[in-house]
C-alpha cells in the first residue's frame, strides 16, 4: 500500500515545489546566484508613471501664432506646455496640461490659458480637531457565546 520503499513518490516533489516556489526559503542560494533581481522593484520605472510624449516651451508659442492670438496645442498634438522663456503678447492658449510657471507667465502677459487636465496636488493630512469638554463613551466588550 503506497509508493514503495525506494522512490516513495518523489519524482516531482524532489525539486522543492513547482515554478518559483521557495525562492525566499529553501531555494535562496539559487536566487542569490541565478536570479538576484527577482525580488524588489525598479525605482527608475515606477508603476504609475505619467508619460508625456510631446511638450512645448513658452518661447516657441509666438512662432506658432502667425495670424491670431489663439493657439490650440491639443489639436497640434502637444501634451504639456512648459514655462521656459517668456511671452510678450497676450495669447489665448488651450493645452492638455501646463506647468505652474507657464500659467503664471501667460496670465502676467495679459493672455488666458485653458488647461484640460489639472495637476493633482497632494493634500496634507490634518488631524481632526479635538473637541474640548467631551469624553468618549466606553464601548462595551463583545459578549462571548457559550456552546453546550
Amino acid at each position: 500500500m503506497g509508493w514503495g520503499q525506494v522512490a516513495q513518490h518523489r519524482r516531482t516533489g524532489a525539486k522543492g515545489g513547482s515554478g518559483m516556489a521557495g525562492l525566499h526559503k529553501h531555494k535562496w542560494s539559487y536566487t542569490v546566484k541565478y536570479a538576484p533581481d527577482h525580488f524588489g522593484s525598479n525605482k527608475w520605472h515606477p508603476p504609475n508613471q505619467i508619460h508625456i510624449d510631446r511638450w512645448i516651451n513658452l518661447y516657441q508659442l509666438e512662432a506658432l501664432s502667425v495670424n491670431g492670438s489663439e493657439i490650440d496645442l491639443v489639436s497640434m498634438g502637444y501634451d504639456k506646455l512648459l514655462g521656459q522663456g517668456s511671452v510678450h503678447s497676450a495669447l489665448k492658449v488651450k493645452a492638455r496640461r501646463a506647468s505652474e510657471s507657464a500659467v503664471e507667465k501667460i496670465k502676467s502677459a495679459g493672455g488666458t490659458i485653458e488647461v484640460l487636465e489639472l495637476p493633482v496636488k497632494k493634500e496634507e493630512k490634518k488631524p481632526p480637531p479635538k473637541e474640548a469638554g467631551k469624553q468618549k463613551k466606553a464601548t462595551p466588550a463583545p459578549q462571548k457565546s457559550v456552546q453546550k
